[in-house]
């Protein structure tokens, strides 16, 4: 079959397939008829061609064999939550990713773990020096995989506040790094910046950002005793419903790192959990959200992320379930075991569309970080407020999208089931509170695209 295909047919050059389209056109604008233009002022043709491209294609920095499935469990009761991850790892899960609010008993949580097989992500949303010593001790003598995930600027970012304050977060960070340098303990959170409204570029420049104040204050802390080059930094992802833009965007980000990390001459690699976002998850119709997380795990394990945790599909309004984890969990299972999303590793490159979203995302976001750099970088445009203000501003032009009808959201904004009635299936509120507290800095807010319309409806329900 190939001998046939590639040797009894002509090579078709890039120009030939215009000419051919622009005769089908019958004088429609080529332009005008079949180039889009992204949210991120990336243009998109109708079809790319090994013409476009100067250089043969370079491999993505630290792509991975393979992937984990994930799955989140809060800790408020230790037994509980040691259940609930015993019973997942049995059931297919391969990593946990575990938040807290205050101190646990590790003991009691880690019971009858399988350290060996099973990664241990932690977000905790405190931050205690002693606490942390505690952890990294107790599993240095179980020969696990952790990642601390220690996130100074995200916490900021995200409340408006430092955990106690800057000087003491930064010393403890300092203290935590210089005690153990081999272990996993910075972590970058985008999430946020997703979940908030920022665009692809803006997600990437951010995160590329966030990292550099890191990376910049470690390269110059007087802590820093030259053991920063085997520092490893981790992100955190989520993935939206742009599924080509998504998976470019993960690819994007491993080579706009490994460029950064050259500079300080530290681990070029980093590692990647995604999450699908929470913008378009809506309350109504919200089978659909099963749609949504299945294609946007898909844009997380074909972009190479290193661990998947998938959002259960009722998250918004439920709380923590058997059955809504069960669910997420099994999605990933399917992925990765009924449709061989594990059978190939970086099945994405040498792919011209998605090499070429790559190229440009990341080429859009390296300009728009060094315009950051150039204005103090990423901690001073959060005090002054301009990175809240560019987000804000790329989250209203996809709301008034919305609103108009141009970015659809199946029964929310398209094709309504108006006999589907929420209001007393509600656990939990699923919409932006307004807790108002003092704060350093205006927080970034995560606002779903279906809160007003959501919010009307439920009103009207009789």
């Amino acid at each position: 079959m190939s001998k046939f295909l590639f040797e009894d047919f002509d090579e078709v050059s890039a120009k030939q397939w215009k000419q051919k389209i622009q005769f089908d056109l019958k004088g429609a604008d080529y332009n005008e008829t079949l180039v889009w233009q992204s949210s991120e002022g990336i243009n998109v043709k109708p079809f790319y061609h090994q013409d476009d491209f100067k250089e043969d294609f370079q491999p993505i920095p630290g792509q991975p064999e393979s992937w984990k499935i994930a799955q989140k469990i809060f800790i408020d009761d230790e037994k509980i939550a040691n259940n609930i991850a015993l019973d997942a790892l049995e059931r297919g899960a391969e990593a946990i990713i575990f938040t807290a609010a205050e101190d646990f008993d590790t003991k009691t949580v880690f019971k009858d773990f399988p350290f060996e097989t099973a990664s241990i992500y932690f977000n905790l949303t405190f931050l205690s020096e002693a606490f942390y010593n505690k952890l990294i001790k107790f599993f240095s003598e179980k020969n696990a995989t952790v990642y601390y995930n220690i996130d100074l600027i995200g916490n900021l970012a995200r409340t408006g506040n430092w955990f106690h304050n800057l000087k003491k977060d930064h010393e403890m960070l300092d203290n935590l790094f210089q005690k153990y340098p081999s272990e996993n303990i910075l972590a970058v959170d985008t999430t946020l910046y997703q979940n908030a409204g920022a665009n692809s570029v803006q997600q990437l420049a951010y995160a590329l950002a966030h990292a550099n104040e890191y990376l910049n204050h470690i390269s110059s802390s007087e802590t820093d005793n030259n053991s920063s080059s085997g520092l490893s930094m981790t992100f955190s992802l989520a993935t939206g419903s742009n599924y080509f833009f998504e998976i470019a965007k993960i690819r994007a980000l491993r080579k706009l790192y490994a460029t950064l990390a050259k500079e300080y001459r530290v681990n070029e690699t980093c590692h990647i959990i995604a999450t699908p976002s929470k913008r378009n998850k809506t309350l109504y119709d919200y089978n659909v959200n099963l749609l949504r997380s299945t294609t946007e795990c898909m844009s997380a394990v074909l972009g190479g992320a290193d661990t998947v945790c998938n959002l259960p599909y009722d998250e918004l309004y439920h709380k923590s379930n058997e059955f809504g984890e069960r669910i997420s969990r099994n999605q990933l299972l399917i992925l990765k075991h009924e449709s061989y999303f594990d059978a190939v590793s970086n099945p994405s490159d040498g792919t011209y569309y998605i090499e070429s979203l790559t190229e440009e995302l990341a080429e859009k976001a390296l300009q728009l970080f060094k315009e950051i750099e150039k204005g103090g970088g990423f901690l001073q445009q959060l005090k002054e407020g301009i990175i809240q203000k560019k987000i804000k501003e790329s989250a209203e032009k996809e709301q008034q999208l919305f609103d108009s009808g141009q970015l659809k959201l199946l029964g929310t904004n398209y094709h309504p089931n108006k006999n589907d009635k929420m209001k007393d299936d509600l656990e939990l509120f699923p919409f932006v509170k307004h807790n108002p507290v003092k704060t350093l800095i205006a927080p970034i807010i995560e606002k779903r695209l279906a809160e007003f319309t959501e919010q009307e409806r439920l009103k009207q329900e009789s």
